[in-house]
């Protein structure tokens, strides 16, 4: 609790505001995304989300989530229909949940997750899930490892769940 609360005050210190939001196709923070994703730290993923921002590839409920502190995009997660598996059993996708690094140790993740899952649920979904090939953290949120799915380049992932 010391900590987190040394935490918020070094960051009020700074000035910083975070916020997270969800972006609708073309709106101020929808270009400054698709640069943030092309030059942050996970690169092919980035790659791969700025493609998909620039030629619109969100379809019905499907979005972009950002993290933002002073008007700069701090990190960023998908919310999807379908992932990056030939055989995808399971939908809706939280995905391609990134924080830059700088900005890490705010929860940030945490505060995406918390901000999809409460939009799924107003789009009527019960259920969430993750996929990663990380351990130890999507539990930390609530999530359950449910099943392992293997991606588009042949490697093993944990599918986790979470009911909303």
């Amino acid at each position: 609790m010391l900590c987190q609360v040394r935490r918020n005050m070094l960051h009020a210190e700074r000035g910083g505001v975070m916020d997270i939001l969800r972006l609708k196709y073309d709106d101020s923070y929808w270009h400054k995304t698709i640069s943030y994703a092309r030059e942050c730290s996970w690169e092919v993923v980035g790659e791969h989300l700025a493609k998909m921002m620039e030629s619109n590839r969100f379809t019905d409920w499907e979005s972009v989530f950002i993290a933002i502190e002073n008007d700069s995009v701090c990190g960023f997660c998908t919310f999807l229909k379908e992932d990056y598996y030939p055989e995808n059993r399971y939908s809706p996708w939280i995905s391609t949940i990134f924080v830059d690094e700088k900005a890490r140790g705010n929860r940030l993740s945490g505060k995406m997750i918390e901000k999809v899952m409460a939009y799924a649920k107003t789009n009527g979904f019960s259920r969430v899930y993750i996929p990663s090939d990380i351990q130890g953290l999507y539990e930390k949120f609530g999530f359950m490892p449910i099943d392992t799915l293997m991606n588009y380049s042949g490697d093993y992932d944990t599918v986790f769940a979470k009911e909303i």
